[in-house]
Protein backbone atom coordinates (compact mmCIF):
# COMPACT_ATOMS: atom_id res chain seq x y z
CA UNK A 1 0.00 0.00 0.00
CA UNK A 2 1.34 3.43 -0.90
CA UNK A 3 2.58 5.53 1.96
CA UNK A 4 0.00 7.99 3.23
CA UNK A 5 2.70 10.64 2.96
CA UNK A 6 3.33 10.20 -0.77
CA UNK A 7 1.93 12.79 -3.13
CA UNK A 8 -0.72 11.75 -5.69
CA UNK A 9 0.67 9.38 -8.28
CA UNK A 10 -1.22 10.62 -11.31
CA UNK A 11 -3.65 13.35 -10.44
CA UNK A 12 -4.68 16.93 -11.00
CA UNK A 13 -6.36 19.42 -8.75
CA UNK A 14 -9.61 19.00 -6.93
CA UNK A 15 -12.80 20.59 -8.23
CA UNK A 16 -13.05 24.18 -7.09
CA UNK A 17 -16.61 23.97 -5.74
CA UNK A 18 -15.34 24.35 -2.18
CA UNK A 19 -12.58 26.87 -2.76
CA UNK A 20 -12.35 30.50 -1.84
CA UNK A 21 -10.06 32.95 -3.55
CA UNK A 22 -7.36 34.39 -1.32
CA UNK A 23 -8.66 37.81 -0.31
CA UNK A 24 -5.31 38.63 1.30
CA UNK A 25 -3.54 38.57 -2.03
CA UNK A 26 -3.74 42.33 -2.67
CA UNK A 27 -2.12 43.07 0.67
CA UNK A 28 0.85 40.91 -0.27
CA UNK A 29 1.58 42.54 -3.60
CA UNK A 30 1.58 46.02 -5.05
CA UNK A 31 -1.67 46.76 -6.83
CA UNK A 32 -1.04 46.62 -10.58
CA UNK A 33 -3.08 48.62 -13.02
CA UNK A 34 -6.08 46.57 -14.09
CA UNK A 35 -5.87 44.91 -17.47
CA UNK A 36 -8.18 46.15 -20.18
CA UNK A 37 -10.38 43.19 -20.98
CA UNK A 38 -10.53 43.72 -24.71
CA UNK A 39 -9.04 40.68 -26.37
CA UNK A 40 -11.23 38.21 -28.24
CA UNK A 41 -10.37 35.45 -25.78
CA UNK A 42 -11.38 37.58 -22.80
CA UNK A 43 -14.61 38.73 -24.41
CA UNK A 44 -15.58 35.07 -24.66
CA UNK A 45 -15.42 34.62 -20.89
CA UNK A 46 -18.54 34.50 -18.76
CA UNK A 47 -18.85 37.95 -17.10
CA UNK A 48 -19.49 36.15 -13.80
CA UNK A 49 -15.97 34.71 -13.87
CA UNK A 50 -14.09 36.17 -10.84
CA UNK A 51 -11.74 39.01 -11.75
CA UNK A 52 -8.60 37.13 -10.55
CA UNK A 53 -9.43 34.39 -13.06
CA UNK A 54 -9.95 36.93 -15.86
CA UNK A 55 -6.60 38.49 -15.01
CA UNK A 56 -4.95 35.07 -14.96
CA UNK A 57 -6.49 34.28 -18.35
CA UNK A 58 -5.20 37.57 -19.75
CA UNK A 59 -1.72 36.64 -18.50
CA UNK A 60 -1.91 33.25 -20.24
CA UNK A 61 -3.00 35.00 -23.44
CA UNK A 62 -0.16 37.52 -23.23
CA UNK A 63 2.36 34.75 -22.60
CA UNK A 64 1.16 32.78 -25.63
CA UNK A 65 -0.06 29.80 -23.61
CA UNK A 66 -3.60 30.57 -24.77
CA UNK A 67 -4.49 31.56 -28.33
CA UNK A 68 -7.61 32.00 -30.42
CA UNK A 69 -7.22 28.33 -31.39
CA UNK A 70 -7.36 27.09 -27.78
CA UNK A 71 -10.65 25.12 -27.70
CA UNK A 72 -11.39 25.56 -23.98
CA UNK A 73 -11.90 28.48 -21.62
CA UNK A 74 -12.69 28.99 -17.92
CA UNK A 75 -16.37 28.71 -17.08
CA UNK A 76 -18.81 28.66 -14.19
CA UNK A 77 -19.76 25.00 -13.68
CA UNK A 78 -21.58 22.99 -10.99
CA UNK A 79 -18.22 22.32 -9.30
CA UNK A 80 -17.61 26.07 -9.15
CA UNK A 81 -14.97 26.78 -11.77
CA UNK A 82 -13.72 24.59 -14.60
CA UNK A 83 -12.81 24.49 -18.27
CA UNK A 84 -15.57 24.38 -20.88
CA UNK A 85 -15.44 23.67 -24.61
CA UNK A 86 -15.64 26.68 -26.94
CA UNK A 87 -16.51 24.34 -29.81
CA UNK A 88 -17.08 20.65 -30.45
CA UNK A 89 -14.04 18.63 -29.39
CA UNK A 90 -13.21 15.11 -30.54
CA UNK A 91 -12.21 12.39 -28.11
CA UNK A 92 -8.41 12.39 -27.81
CA UNK A 93 -8.06 15.90 -29.26
CA UNK A 94 -5.40 18.12 -27.69
CA UNK A 95 -7.11 20.88 -25.73
CA UNK A 96 -4.17 22.69 -24.15
CA UNK A 97 -0.38 22.78 -24.15
CA UNK A 98 1.71 24.45 -21.46
CA UNK A 99 5.45 25.06 -22.08
CA UNK A 100 7.94 23.83 -19.52
CA UNK A 101 8.85 27.37 -18.46
CA UNK A 102 5.42 27.57 -16.80
CA UNK A 103 5.72 24.30 -14.91
CA UNK A 104 6.30 24.57 -11.17
CA UNK A 105 8.48 21.64 -10.12
CA UNK A 106 11.79 20.94 -8.34
CA UNK A 107 13.71 21.93 -11.48
CA UNK A 108 12.00 25.32 -11.48
CA UNK A 109 12.93 25.76 -7.82
CA UNK A 110 16.56 24.87 -8.53
CA UNK A 111 16.81 27.77 -11.00
CA UNK A 112 15.74 30.37 -8.42
CA UNK A 113 17.52 32.17 -5.58
CA UNK A 114 16.35 29.54 -3.09
CA UNK A 115 17.58 26.67 -5.24
CA UNK A 116 20.81 26.13 -3.28
CA UNK A 117 19.17 26.05 0.14
CA UNK A 118 16.49 23.66 -1.15
CA UNK A 119 19.03 21.13 -2.40
CA UNK A 120 18.53 17.87 -0.56
CA UNK A 121 15.03 18.69 0.64
CA UNK A 122 12.09 16.47 -0.21
CA UNK A 123 10.76 17.60 -3.62
CA UNK A 124 7.38 18.63 -2.24
CA UNK A 125 8.98 20.72 0.50
CA UNK A 126 11.18 22.63 -1.94
CA UNK A 127 8.15 23.35 -4.15
CA UNK A 128 6.08 24.33 -1.10
CA UNK A 129 8.72 26.89 -0.08
CA UNK A 130 8.80 28.15 -3.66
CA UNK A 131 5.02 28.65 -3.66
CA UNK A 132 5.11 30.57 -0.38
CA UNK A 133 7.96 32.77 -1.54
CA UNK A 134 6.37 33.54 -4.91
CA UNK A 135 3.06 34.33 -3.23
CA UNK A 136 4.83 36.89 -1.10
CA UNK A 137 6.92 38.54 -3.84
CA UNK A 138 5.53 41.67 -5.50
CA UNK A 139 7.44 41.00 -8.71
CA UNK A 140 6.71 37.28 -9.05
CA UNK A 141 5.88 36.18 -12.56
CA UNK A 142 3.51 33.71 -10.94
CA UNK A 143 1.42 36.29 -9.02
CA UNK A 144 -1.59 35.98 -11.34
CA UNK A 145 -1.52 32.21 -10.88
CA UNK A 146 -1.14 32.59 -7.11
CA UNK A 147 -4.23 34.80 -7.11
CA UNK A 148 -6.45 32.00 -8.40
CA UNK A 149 -5.19 29.33 -6.01
CA UNK A 150 -7.88 28.57 -3.41
CA UNK A 151 -7.50 29.50 0.22
CA UNK A 152 -8.34 25.91 1.12
CA UNK A 153 -10.27 22.90 -0.10
CA UNK A 154 -12.54 20.44 1.66
CA UNK A 155 -9.59 18.12 2.22
CA UNK A 156 -9.78 16.68 5.72
CA UNK A 157 -6.41 18.25 6.57
CA UNK A 158 -8.27 21.57 6.78
CA UNK A 159 -11.18 20.35 8.93
CA UNK A 160 -11.88 21.69 12.41
CA UNK A 161 -11.99 19.43 15.47
CA UNK A 162 -15.77 19.49 15.34
CA UNK A 163 -15.78 18.48 11.67
CA UNK A 164 -13.25 15.72 12.30
CA UNK A 165 -15.50 14.31 15.02
CA UNK A 166 -17.93 13.36 12.24
CA UNK A 167 -15.43 10.79 10.95
CA UNK A 168 -14.83 9.26 14.39
CA UNK A 169 -13.79 5.63 14.10
CA UNK A 170 -12.88 5.83 10.42
CA UNK A 171 -9.53 4.98 8.91
CA UNK A 172 -9.70 8.39 7.23
CA UNK A 173 -9.50 10.09 10.62
CA UNK A 174 -6.38 8.20 11.66
CA UNK A 175 -4.77 8.84 8.27
CA UNK A 176 -5.64 12.54 8.41
CA UNK A 177 -4.14 12.94 11.88
CA UNK A 178 -1.00 11.06 10.78
CA UNK A 179 -0.60 13.33 7.76
CA UNK A 180 -1.10 16.45 9.88
CA UNK A 181 1.55 15.24 12.33
CA UNK A 182 3.88 14.51 9.43
CA UNK A 183 3.46 17.97 7.91
CA UNK A 184 3.92 19.65 11.29
CA UNK A 185 7.14 17.72 11.93
CA UNK A 186 8.46 18.55 8.47
CA UNK A 187 7.66 22.22 9.01
CA UNK A 188 9.52 22.31 12.30
CA UNK A 189 12.61 20.81 10.67
CA UNK A 190 12.57 23.04 7.59
CA UNK A 191 11.92 26.11 9.74
CA UNK A 192 14.98 25.38 11.88
CA UNK A 193 17.28 24.19 9.09
CA UNK A 194 16.28 26.37 6.12
CA UNK A 195 13.85 29.22 6.80
CA UNK A 196 15.34 30.84 9.92
CA UNK A 197 19.02 30.50 8.86
CA UNK A 198 18.19 32.12 5.48
CA UNK A 199 16.07 35.12 6.43
CA UNK A 200 17.42 37.08 3.48
CA UNK A 201 15.75 34.57 1.17
CA UNK A 202 12.59 34.28 3.29
CA UNK A 203 12.10 37.83 4.68
CA UNK A 204 8.50 37.17 5.59
CA UNK A 205 6.81 35.05 8.26
CA UNK A 206 5.95 31.49 7.28
CA UNK A 207 3.53 29.89 9.70
CA UNK A 208 2.42 26.31 10.04
CA UNK A 209 -0.90 27.31 8.48
CA UNK A 210 0.97 28.68 5.46
CA UNK A 211 2.90 25.44 5.16
CA UNK A 212 -0.33 23.44 5.35
CA UNK A 213 -1.78 25.62 2.61
CA UNK A 214 1.16 24.87 0.30
CA UNK A 215 1.04 21.17 1.16
CA UNK A 216 -2.67 21.05 0.40
CA UNK A 217 -2.21 22.80 -2.94
CA UNK A 218 0.43 20.27 -3.97
CA UNK A 219 -1.59 17.34 -2.67
CA UNK A 220 -4.63 18.38 -4.67
CA UNK A 221 -3.18 20.00 -7.79
CA UNK A 222 0.14 18.31 -8.56
CA UNK A 223 0.54 15.98 -11.49
CA UNK A 224 3.31 13.46 -10.95
CA UNK A 225 5.07 10.65 -12.77
CA UNK A 226 5.05 12.43 -16.10
CA UNK A 227 8.09 10.63 -17.51
CA UNK A 228 10.98 11.81 -15.33
CA UNK A 229 9.00 14.57 -13.62
CA UNK A 230 8.09 13.55 -10.09
CA UNK A 231 6.05 16.61 -9.13
CA UNK A 232 4.53 19.24 -11.40
CA UNK A 233 2.06 22.07 -10.98
CA UNK A 234 0.74 23.14 -14.36
CA UNK A 235 -1.09 26.48 -14.40
CA UNK A 236 -4.14 26.41 -16.70
CA UNK A 237 -4.24 22.59 -16.82
CA UNK A 238 -5.13 22.54 -13.12
CA UNK A 239 -8.47 24.21 -13.79
CA UNK A 240 -9.71 20.83 -15.06
CA UNK A 241 -12.21 18.99 -12.89
CA UNK A 242 -12.63 15.28 -12.19
CA UNK A 243 -15.53 13.13 -13.31
CA UNK A 244 -16.19 9.43 -12.77
CA UNK A 245 -17.36 9.12 -16.39
CA UNK A 246 -13.72 9.30 -17.42
CA UNK A 247 -12.36 5.78 -17.03
CA UNK A 248 -8.79 6.28 -18.23
CA UNK A 249 -5.85 8.34 -16.97
CA UNK A 250 -4.15 8.43 -20.36
CA UNK A 251 -4.84 12.06 -21.16
CA UNK A 252 -1.70 13.92 -20.07
CA UNK A 253 1.52 13.74 -22.03
CA UNK A 254 4.93 15.35 -22.25
CA UNK A 255 5.70 16.29 -25.85
CA UNK A 256 8.08 18.53 -27.75
CA UNK A 257 6.58 21.41 -29.64
CA UNK A 258 6.48 25.14 -30.31
CA UNK A 259 6.88 27.07 -27.04
CA UNK A 260 7.03 30.52 -28.58
CA UNK A 261 7.42 32.33 -31.87
CA UNK A 262 10.87 30.92 -32.61
CA UNK A 263 11.43 28.34 -29.88
CA UNK A 264 10.70 24.69 -29.21
CA UNK A 265 10.51 23.09 -25.78
CA UNK A 266 8.84 20.38 -23.74
CA UNK A 267 5.10 20.91 -23.48
CA UNK A 268 2.56 19.58 -21.04
CA UNK A 269 -0.15 18.36 -23.39
CA UNK A 270 -3.67 17.53 -22.25
CA UNK A 271 -6.11 15.62 -24.46
CA UNK A 272 -9.83 15.36 -23.93
CA UNK A 273 -10.73 11.83 -22.76
CA UNK A 274 -14.34 12.38 -23.87
CA UNK A 275 -16.13 13.69 -26.94
CA UNK A 276 -17.45 17.17 -26.13
CA UNK A 277 -19.97 19.55 -27.60
CA UNK A 278 -19.59 23.32 -27.38
CA UNK A 279 -20.42 24.36 -23.83
CA UNK A 280 -19.63 20.96 -22.29
CA UNK A 281 -17.20 20.85 -19.41
CA UNK A 282 -13.79 19.25 -19.93
CA UNK A 283 -13.24 16.47 -17.41
CA UNK A 284 -10.32 14.20 -16.56
CA UNK A 285 -9.79 11.26 -14.22
CA UNK A 286 -7.68 12.13 -11.18
CA UNK A 287 -6.86 8.58 -10.14
CA UNK A 288 -8.72 5.34 -10.81
CA UNK A 289 -7.17 3.53 -7.86
CA UNK A 290 -7.92 5.97 -5.06
CA UNK A 291 -10.57 5.12 -2.50
CA UNK A 292 -13.13 7.67 -1.34
CA UNK A 293 -11.00 8.19 1.75
CA UNK A 294 -8.00 8.97 -0.48
CA UNK A 295 -10.13 11.36 -2.53
CA UNK A 296 -11.38 13.12 0.61
CA UNK A 297 -7.85 13.50 1.95
CA UNK A 298 -6.27 14.66 -1.30
CA UNK A 299 -8.99 16.58 -3.11
CA UNK A 300 -11.80 17.27 -0.67
CA UNK A 301 -14.60 15.31 -2.32
CA UNK A 302 -15.85 11.74 -2.73
CA UNK A 303 -17.82 9.71 -5.26
CA UNK A 304 -20.78 8.51 -3.15
CA UNK A 305 -22.37 6.73 -6.11
CA UNK A 306 -19.25 4.70 -6.96
CA UNK A 307 -19.20 1.68 -4.66
CA UNK A 308 -15.72 0.62 -5.82
CA UNK A 309 -14.37 3.79 -4.18
CA UNK A 310 -15.60 2.56 -0.78
CA UNK A 311 -12.76 0.61 0.80
CA UNK A 312 -11.26 -0.57 4.05
CA UNK A 313 -7.64 -1.56 4.61
CA UNK A 314 -6.97 -4.69 6.64
CA UNK A 315 -3.54 -4.57 8.27
CA UNK A 316 -2.03 -7.93 9.15
CA UNK A 317 1.22 -8.60 10.96
CA UNK A 318 3.52 -11.45 11.84
CA UNK A 319 4.21 -10.91 15.51
CA UNK A 320 7.83 -10.88 16.64
CA UNK A 321 6.72 -12.93 19.64
CA UNK A 322 5.55 -15.74 17.34
CA UNK A 323 7.64 -18.89 17.92
CA UNK A 324 7.94 -19.25 14.14
CA UNK A 325 8.52 -15.56 13.37
CA UNK A 326 11.69 -16.01 11.28
CA UNK A 327 10.24 -18.85 9.19
CA UNK A 328 6.97 -17.03 8.56
CA UNK A 329 8.75 -13.80 7.67
CA UNK A 330 10.99 -15.66 5.22
CA UNK A 331 7.96 -17.22 3.51
CA UNK A 332 6.14 -13.88 3.37
CA UNK A 333 9.14 -12.08 1.88
CA UNK A 334 9.64 -14.85 -0.66
CA UNK A 335 6.14 -14.08 -1.92
CA UNK A 336 6.45 -10.30 -2.10
CA UNK A 337 5.00 -9.53 1.33
CA UNK A 338 6.58 -8.64 4.66
CA UNK A 339 6.23 -8.55 8.41
CA UNK A 340 3.26 -6.22 7.95
CA UNK A 341 0.90 -6.54 5.01
CA UNK A 342 -1.88 -4.18 3.92
CA UNK A 343 -4.90 -5.40 1.98
CA UNK A 344 -7.30 -2.90 0.46
CA UNK A 345 -10.78 -4.41 0.29
CA UNK A 346 -13.34 -2.67 -1.92
CA UNK A 347 -17.10 -2.79 -1.68
CA UNK A 348 -18.66 -5.32 -4.04
CA UNK A 349 -15.34 -6.87 -5.02
CA UNK A 350 -13.68 -10.14 -4.06
CA UNK A 351 -10.95 -10.35 -1.45
CA UNK A 352 -7.35 -9.64 -2.56
CA UNK A 353 -5.79 -12.94 -3.71
CA UNK A 354 -2.94 -12.95 -1.15
CA UNK A 355 -5.12 -12.10 1.85
CA UNK A 356 -6.27 -15.62 2.77
CA UNK A 357 -2.84 -17.28 2.28
CA UNK A 358 -1.22 -14.57 4.42
CA UNK A 359 -3.86 -15.05 7.11
CA UNK A 360 -3.26 -18.80 7.12
CA UNK A 361 0.49 -18.19 7.37
CA UNK A 362 0.10 -15.86 10.35
CA UNK A 363 -2.25 -18.33 12.07
CA UNK A 364 -0.10 -21.43 11.53
CA UNK A 365 0.66 -23.12 14.84
CA UNK A 366 0.64 -26.45 16.64
CA UNK A 367 0.64 -29.53 14.42
CA UNK A 368 0.20 -27.35 11.30
CA UNK A 369 3.65 -25.82 11.84
CA UNK A 370 5.29 -28.73 9.98
CA UNK A 371 4.54 -26.75 6.78
CA UNK A 372 7.14 -24.22 7.90
CA UNK A 373 9.95 -26.76 7.69
CA UNK A 374 12.58 -26.09 5.05
CA UNK A 375 11.56 -29.15 3.03
CA UNK A 376 8.24 -27.40 2.23
CA UNK A 377 9.74 -23.94 1.67
CA UNK A 378 9.38 -23.90 -2.11
CA UNK A 379 5.84 -25.26 -2.06
CA UNK A 380 4.39 -23.85 1.15
CA UNK A 381 2.61 -20.87 -0.46
CA UNK A 382 0.77 -23.24 -2.76
CA UNK A 383 -0.41 -25.19 0.28
CA UNK A 384 -1.52 -21.95 1.95
CA UNK A 385 -3.73 -21.10 -1.00
CA UNK A 386 -5.96 -23.99 0.13
CA UNK A 387 -7.35 -24.74 3.61
CA UNK A 388 -4.63 -26.12 5.89
CA UNK A 389 -6.67 -27.50 8.78
CA UNK A 390 -10.01 -26.93 10.42
CA UNK A 391 -8.34 -25.29 13.42
CA UNK A 392 -6.35 -22.93 11.21
CA UNK A 393 -9.37 -21.99 9.11
CA UNK A 394 -11.55 -21.51 12.17
CA UNK A 395 -8.94 -19.24 13.74
CA UNK A 396 -8.61 -16.92 10.74
CA UNK A 397 -12.41 -16.59 10.58
CA UNK A 398 -12.57 -15.70 14.26
CA UNK A 399 -9.70 -13.21 14.08
CA UNK A 400 -11.14 -11.36 11.09
CA UNK A 401 -14.71 -11.31 12.40
CA UNK A 402 -13.57 -10.07 15.81
CA UNK A 403 -11.58 -7.32 14.09
CA UNK A 404 -14.62 -6.29 12.03
CA UNK A 405 -16.85 -6.15 15.10
CA UNK A 406 -14.27 -4.09 16.98
CA UNK A 407 -13.92 -1.64 14.08
CA UNK A 408 -17.68 -1.31 13.66
CA UNK A 409 -18.12 -0.51 17.35
CA UNK A 410 -15.89 2.58 17.00
CA UNK A 411 -18.35 4.46 14.77
CA UNK A 412 -20.93 6.67 16.46
CA UNK A 413 -23.63 6.01 13.85
CA UNK A 414 -25.08 3.00 12.06
CA UNK A 415 -25.24 2.44 8.31
CA UNK A 416 -29.00 3.00 8.46
CA UNK A 417 -28.58 6.33 10.25
CA UNK A 418 -26.02 7.47 7.69
CA UNK A 419 -28.25 6.48 4.79
CA UNK A 420 -31.16 8.43 6.28
CA UNK A 421 -28.95 11.52 6.52
CA UNK A 422 -27.90 11.16 2.89
CA UNK A 423 -31.50 10.66 1.76
CA UNK A 424 -32.57 13.74 3.70
CA UNK A 425 -29.98 15.82 1.84
CA UNK A 426 -29.10 19.45 2.55
CA UNK A 427 -25.77 18.39 4.05
CA UNK A 428 -22.78 20.70 4.02
CA UNK A 429 -20.02 19.58 1.66
CA UNK A 430 -17.83 18.37 4.52
CA UNK A 431 -20.63 16.59 6.36
CA UNK A 432 -21.58 14.90 3.08
CA UNK A 433 -17.99 13.63 2.83
CA UNK A 434 -18.01 12.45 6.45
CA UNK A 435 -21.30 10.58 6.14
CA UNK A 436 -20.25 9.00 2.85
CA UNK A 437 -16.89 7.86 4.21
CA UNK A 438 -18.17 6.33 7.42
CA UNK A 439 -21.10 4.63 5.68
CA UNK A 440 -18.77 3.23 3.01
CA UNK A 441 -16.26 1.87 5.50
CA UNK A 442 -18.99 0.19 7.54
CA UNK A 443 -20.47 -1.42 4.44
CA UNK A 444 -17.08 -2.87 3.54
CA UNK A 445 -16.56 -4.12 7.11
CA UNK A 446 -19.99 -5.75 7.01
CA UNK A 447 -19.09 -7.33 3.67
CA UNK A 448 -15.87 -8.75 5.13
CA UNK A 449 -17.70 -10.08 8.16
CA UNK A 450 -20.32 -11.72 5.96
CA UNK A 451 -17.63 -13.45 3.87
CA UNK A 452 -15.96 -14.99 6.90
CA UNK A 453 -19.27 -15.80 8.59
CA UNK A 454 -20.24 -17.86 5.54
CA UNK A 455 -16.79 -19.44 5.62
CA UNK A 456 -17.35 -20.51 9.23
CA UNK A 457 -20.55 -22.28 8.16
CA UNK A 458 -18.59 -24.25 5.54
CA UNK A 459 -15.76 -25.45 7.79
CA UNK A 460 -17.05 -29.02 7.91
CA UNK A 461 -17.34 -29.17 4.14
CA UNK A 462 -13.87 -27.91 3.27
CA UNK A 463 -11.06 -30.20 2.21
CA UNK A 464 -7.92 -29.74 4.30
CA UNK A 465 -4.24 -30.51 3.73
CA UNK A 466 -4.24 -33.99 5.28
CA UNK A 467 -7.19 -35.13 3.14
CA UNK A 468 -5.60 -33.74 -0.01
CA UNK A 469 -2.35 -35.48 0.87
CA UNK A 470 -4.06 -38.83 1.40
CA UNK A 471 -5.81 -38.48 -1.95
CA UNK A 472 -2.50 -37.75 -3.65
CA UNK A 473 -1.16 -40.97 -2.15
CA UNK A 474 -4.22 -42.91 -3.31
CA UNK A 475 -5.29 -43.64 0.26
CA UNK A 476 -8.78 -42.10 0.03
CA UNK A 477 -11.64 -43.64 -1.90
CA UNK A 478 -14.19 -41.91 -4.09
CA UNK A 479 -16.54 -41.49 -1.12
CA UNK A 480 -13.82 -39.95 1.02
CA UNK A 481 -13.26 -43.10 3.05
CA UNK A 482 -9.72 -44.08 3.98
CA UNK A 483 -8.47 -47.20 2.17
CA UNK A 484 -6.71 -49.83 4.25
CA UNK A 485 -4.61 -52.33 2.31
CA UNK A 486 -4.54 -55.81 3.79
CA UNK A 487 -1.39 -57.93 3.33
CA UNK A 488 -1.70 -60.88 0.93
Amino acid sequence: MASVFSLPSSSFLCPLKTTRFRTKFQSLHSSPKPFLINSLQLKELDPNIPEPVQTFWKWLCDEGVVSAKTPVKPGIVPEGLGLVAKRDIAKGETVLEVPRRFWINPDAVADTEIGNVCTGLKPWISVALFLLREKWRDDSKWKYYMAVLPESTDSTIYWSEEELSEIQGTQLLSTTLSVKDYVQNEFQKVEEEVILPNKQLFPFPITLDDFFWAFGMLRSRAFSRLRNQNLILVPFADLTNHNARVTTEDHAHEVRGPAGLFSWDLLFSLRSPLKLKAGDQLFIQYDLNKSNADMALDYGFIEPSTSARDAFTLTLEISESDDFYEDKLDIAESNGLGETAYFDIKLGQSLPPFLIPYLRLVALSGTDAFLLESIFRNAVWGHLELPVSRANEELICKVVRDACKSALSAYHTTIEEDEKLMEKGNLSSRLQIAVGIRAGEKKVLQQIDDIFRERELELDELEYYQERRLKDLGLVGEQGDIIFWEPK
